[in-house]
């Protein structure tokens, strides 16, 4: 793990920073119980993703259903926020970050307490009528019961999630690249960023003149380019001393 010194010096630029903003990738949630996408222990090594893309859904929504039941929401109910998300949520709490964006579907930003995240890969709490587009929370489903059906219209509702092929939801990606344009420091947790258009906010954040403190286990593609702080190591473990030198825990 990188020395508890350059953890404290990045710390601090933390706390002196005028709008810090997180941003975080699926490293921050594989110590909650979540299995990353990519990567060697990643998903869609084990699952053919055929099931979230958007055609194959529209077409065999039950058969796409089963598998996003058994893949994200079996897994994401036992899933509960680690000490990075729960840092992060109160260095929010205490105005030391401003918002948090987010690759991740799972709600634990959330459920750890933080109130502004931007989510660009969408949410996996909320469901939409795939007919008339009626938006249900997901306590609303029934998911033993598949797939879900809207109440209103009886047409198949589709997780809030991002497929394949489908555009990124406008709201939180131009929320993403305002937040990115008016940080002095961007806070990466846990990505390798490797997804358009996610992959630039780090770049838009940089070319803004902020500067980027990198939490991961290995270098991304940002680290050699772009990384002012490479803090490498578990995301619980460099956050846990942030959080200590910022008086949270």
């Amino acid at each position: 793990m990188t020395s508890i010194e350059t953890i404290h010096e990045a710390a601090e630029i933390i706390r002196t920073a005028r709008y810090a903003v997180g941003f975080t990738g699926a490293g921050i949630s594989v110590e909650s119980g979540i299995q990353p996408f990519r990567g060697e222990s990643g998903l869609w090594n084990e699952h053919d993703p055929i099931f979230v893309e958007i055609e194959y859904f529209r077409h065999k929504p039950l058969a796409s259903w089963n598998k996003i039941k058994e893949v994200f929401y079996d897994s994401f109910d036992q899933a509960r926020p680690n000490l990075a998300h729960e840092v992060l949520a109160k260095m929010e709490g205490r105005g030391f970050v401003e918002s948090v964006i987010t690759q991740n579907i799972d709600n634990l930003h959330q459920k750890a307490g933080s109130k502004y995240v931007y989510e660009l890969h969408g949410t996996s709490r909320t469901l939409s009528c795939t007919e008339c587009s009626s938006e249900y929370d997901l306590s609303f489903a029934d998911l033993n019961f598949l797939p879900p059906t809207c109440f209103v219209c009886k047409g198949i509702l589709k997780p809030d999630i991002v497929f394949f092929n489908e555009p990124i939801p406008h709201f939180p990606l131009k929320r993403s690249k305002e937040e990115a344009k008016k940080a002095d420091v961007l806070l990466i947790i846990g990505t390798n960023a490797e997804v358009y258009p996610a992959n630039e906010i780090p770049v838009i954040a940089k070319e803004n003149e902020a500067t980027i403190i990198e939490i991961n286990i290995v270098k991304s593609e940002f680290t050699d380019t772009i990384t002012d702080y490479f803090l490498e190591g578990k995301a619980t473990e460099i956050m846990e001393e942030i959080g200590k030198y910022l008086y949270l825990i």
